[in-house]
């Protein structure tokens, strides 16, 4: 089980390298965009669509090394007056309902990815963009997210992993 908790790490921080470079993409091609539109005086027809699209595939891509590094905003009041073991217990129900919340978004997101590759689905724009392309990041990010809350309720049950980060003695 170790080795999958690493190779889940691995693969999490993969992503988050993922979503930086689609971050930078994004930002080269909106300079990129107003170059043509200013110096050159030519349209841009796919740029601010590639861009939209880009984002939000980073933020869905991105979301394993979020929850990997524990970037996400946490309300850290209700732990804080717990002890430790019932600490442990709320980590592992949220974690619980977070995964099945996870679960069902990929469920509901391969069958949207798969309609639109099936039914040959491209944007309304002049560029007729292929929308499984971009649809897939959503089932890869949701997929990802879900093999690390997996690895992370592992290590919470197992005392690799401290709930809300926080040491046991920690309280208010």
């Amino acid at each position: 089980m170790q080795s999958y908790v690493r190779a889940v790490a691995t693969l999490s921080r993969l992503c988050g390298v993922a979503a930086v470079l689609m971050i930078l993409a994004s930002v080269i091609i909106v300079c990129q965009m107003i170059f043509v539109r200013t110096v050159l005086q030519e349209s841009a027809i796919w740029q601010s669509e590639f861009v939209t699209f880009i984002l939000v595939a980073a933020t869905f891509v991105g979301s394993p090394y979020v929850l990997l590094t524990r970037g996400h905003v946490n309300v850290d009041l209700l732990p804080l007056y717990l002890s430790h073991r019932w600490r442990i217990k709320l980590a592992f129900v949220a974690s619980i309902v977070a995964l099945g919340f996870c679960l069902l978004v990929l469920w509901n997101s391969l069958e949207w990815w798969w309609e639109a590759y099936d039914g040959g689905w491209t944007t309304d724009s002049m560029w007729r963009a292929r929308l499984w392309i971009y649809y897939a990041a959503l089932p890869i990010g949701m997929g990802v997210l879900c093999l690390q809350y997996v690895a992370d309720i592992y290590c919470l049950l197992t005392g690799r992993d401290m709930p809300f980060g926080m040491d046991p003695e920690q309280r208010l």
